[in-house]
This record gives structure tokens, sequence and C-alpha cells, in this order.
């Protein structure tokens, strides 16, 4: 026997789900309030964890700028001689102009998002795409373009505030408005091409093999990564620098005798032209196998001396030798072998278009929910990704002090990085801890000291 008014309940159980079916019947518009009240209850919870994440992100900005405007008049130990009061009160202006640009680009374009995700924009958009074209492929260019390139019309007006008033304020800009406009209209092409060649072939795989598409696709990307790695310095880089061969006397055979001893074998070492657009300095590697470069920027050569700039670059064959190129592209792609695993089976839950409030989505458009969900689900693991990129610039920095034997030129080095940038000194310990790829450089220099 079952316990005592249990029969009692099935019996009333049964005659309350009649009795519902029986009114329901009667008044079918309960039938729609119930589909109105599921679908927005759903659309409604999402949108106060978006309006969460998006908070907790401001909260972590908010904390920064008050950080920086409480302790940025204070020259941090090891930059002494280096970073003057005059100085550091023109890092923090230009940190927190920057800052409340991007800040107000953010909200922008959380706006924007917010009113096509759960503004309806998002299903009459779908819609509208359904009716230019029958055919899967095509439909899917246009649903996919048209988004890219509204992405990049919002973003041209604060490149341009960026460019031609922040960094033309604080002497970085070299740029004329030609070139901004030549260069804009090379990424965008570029953008759309590749962008294209991609979209293309995934829906083209979709259709291929509708049960496997999600490995071809990730196969496909891993290729299409590695061709990228191999053709980028000799196609695209060109097309935004002049490169050629190093012009300072016997810097060149001093990075490739570093080059040696660090067992990496490189292809050519060159600079590039970057002061024809901006003050800013960097180096980097380029390429993959035989085609592996060292590139500098021609604004780098003249800041730093010899010894400085061999020791950024023991830093980034420190990186190669650590294997931490090899640990970033293993954990990006079985990041996305399962994104996209987890993609193909969430295409296919038939409440996928709920969660916004819409009846029916296509194909495209359950995509963006997805790409949607993604972003807000990964943020409580930027931390995670963070700490483990730090963990690999500090080794990184202890290599290059190994290799050269001269921890005092990465310091060096590093402190000149960030006066001639610029760069933030004093940000707030969380927001580091949360954003930051690299640890702070007031921590870099004490570490190498």
């Amino acid at each position: 026997m079952g316990p005592p008014g249990a029969g009692w309940a099935k019996t009333s159980g049964r005659l309350a789900f009649v009795c519902t079916e029986h009114f329901a019947s009667q008044y079918p518009c309960l039938d729609v309030l119930r589909e109105f009240l599921y679908h927005n209850i759903m659309k409604f919870a999402l949108f106060l964890f978006f309006l969460a994440i998006l908070g907790a992100g401001y909260l972590l900005k908010y904390l920064n700028f008050a950080y920086l405007k409480a302790h940025g008049h204070s020259v941090p130990s090891g930059f002494e001689g280096e970073i003057d009061p005059l100085l550091l009160r023109k890092i923090s202006e230009y940190t927190l102009e920057n800052s409340r640009v991007g800040f107000i680009a953010s909200v922008l374009s959380n706006v924007v998002l917010a009113f096509f995700l759960f503004g309806g924009l998002l299903g009459l958009y779908d819609n509208w795409i359904a009716t230019m074209s029958n055919s899967f492929i095509w439909a899917g260019l246009l649903f996919f373009g048209i988004l890219a390139v509204a992405t990049n019309v919002m973003d041209i007006p604060f490149s341009l505030y960026t460019n031609f008033k922040i960094e033309s304020r604080y002497g970085f800009n070299t740029m004329t408005f030609r070139l901004w406009l030549s260069d804009l209209m090379k990424s965008t092409t570029i953008s759309l091409l590749l962008g294209s060649l991609v979209v293309t072939s995934a829906l083209a795989i979709i259709l291929i093999s509708p049960v496997w598409w999600w490995f071809w696709i990730w196969v496909f990307l891993l290729a299409f990564g590695v061709a990228i790695m191999y053709i980028a310095p000799y196609i695209i880089e060109p097309l935004f620098f002049k490169i050629e061969p190093i012009k300072k006397d016997g810097l060149e055979e001093k990075i490739r005798t570093l080059m040696e001893r660090a067992g990496l074998k490189i292809s050519r070492v060159f600079q590039v032209d970057a002061s024809r657009r901006s003050r800013h300095s960097n180096a980097y590697f380029t390429g993959i196998g035989r085609v592996k470069r060292i590139i500098l920027f021609d604004t780098l050569i003249e800041q730093m001396s010899d010894d400085e700039i061999i020791a950024v670059l023991a830093h980034e064959a420190g990186h190669w030798k650590k294997k931490h190129v090899l640990k970033h592209i293993i954990q990006a792609e079985t990041t996305a072998f399962f994104a996209l695993l987890l993609t193909f089976h969430i295409l296919s839950w038939e409440g996928l278009p709920a969660l916004l409030g819409l009846a029916h989505a296509s194909f495209y458009a359950r995509l963006v929910i997805v790409g949607f969900l993604g972003s807000l689900l990964m943020f409580p693991f930027t931390p995670l990704f963070t700490f483990l990129s730090r963990r690999d610039e500090r080794e990184a920095d202890r290599y290059a002090s190994e290799l050269t034997g001269n921890p005092a030129a990465m310091a060096s080095a590093l402190v000149k990085l960030s006066r001639e940038n610029l760069s933030n000194l004093h940000p707030h310990p969380l927001y580091a801890a949360f954003y930051y790829s690299h640890p702070p450089v007031v921590e870099r220099v004490r570490s190498l000291s």
C-alpha cells in the first residue's frame, strides 16, 4: 500500500488534468497564454543572465578605473629614473581616455546586441534572409556576411576617434586618413574573402555530412589555420607593411647567434615600417616550420639597445622552446572540438529558439543563439585561461634571463616598453587576474631584479 492519501492524490491529479484540458478546450486563448509565458519566461531568464555577466564585467572595469585614480600618482619600484610624476600622469590620462572610449563602445555594442537578440530583431532578420535565397549556402553567406559588415561599420567611428584623437593627442598616431582608409578596405576585403571561404566550406560540409559535419568542420578549420600560418608572411603581411632586412649593423648576427644557442631555426630576420602608422613598438615571430620569421618594428629598433632587443626576442624564443605555442594550439583545438560537438547536439534541441522567445529559427539563427550562449558560459572561465597564459609568460621571462645571462636587459626592455607605449602601471589586482594575459609589468620587472 502507498502512503495515506496516495490514492486520492492520484485520483485528484487525473481529475485536475481532465478539468484543465476541458477548460483549455473551451478557452483556446489559454494555450496561447501558456505558450507566451513559456517562451518569455525563458527569454527573461536568459536576459537576466546576460545582464549579470555584463554587470560583472563592468564592475571589474570600474574597479580598475578607481584603482588607477587612487594609485596612479605613485612611481612603482624599479621604474625610478625612467618614469617621472609628469609622465606617470600622462600614462594615467591615456589609460583612462582609452578605457572610457572602450567602455562606450562596449555599452553601445551590448545594447545593439540586446535589441537584436531579445527585441525580436533576430527573428525578423532571419525571416528576411529566408526571402532572399532558397539556397542553404547562399542564404548562409548573406546571413553571416551582412552581420559581419554591420559589426565592422559600428566599429568605424571608434577606430577613427581612437586613432585621430586619442593616439594623435598622445603622440602615437603617424597615420594619414588615406592610409587608415586603405588599411580598412584591405582588412575588410581580406576578412570577407577568408570568411566567405570558411562559411561556404562549412555549410557545404554540413550538406554533405549531416551527422558528422561537426567533426569535418573541426578538421577543416585546423587545416585552414595551419595554411594561414604558412601563407600570411608572404601574402597578407606585405599588404600592410614594407618588409625588409634589418638595417642596423650587427643586429641580425646577434639575433641569429641567440637563436642558434636556443636551438631554433629562423628563416629570416626582418624589420617593418610600423612607424608609418604608429610610434607603438613591438616584435613577434610569424609563420611556422621553415617559414618561421622574426619581425621587428622599426620603432622598437629605434627605442631599444641591442641587448634589450635580444632580451625581448629571447623571451619569444622561450615560448617556442617551452612549447607554449604548441600547448596553446592543442588547447584551442581541443576546445574547438568539444565546442563543435556540443553545438551539434544543442542545435537539434527544439527549445533552443524559445530561449529568445522565438517560435522557430533557421539553422543560421540557431548558430547565433548557440554562439551567444557560449560567450556567456565561457566568461567564468576567463580567469583560468589568463592564469595559464600568465604562467607561460613568467616561464618565458625566466628562460630569457637564463639564455642571455642578462636579466637586467629584460627588465630594462619591459620598463622602456611601458614608458614608450604609456602602459598602465597600476591595474587593479582582481582586474589583472581576470583579464591580463601577461603578468602586470611591475610584477615582471620585480621578478627579474
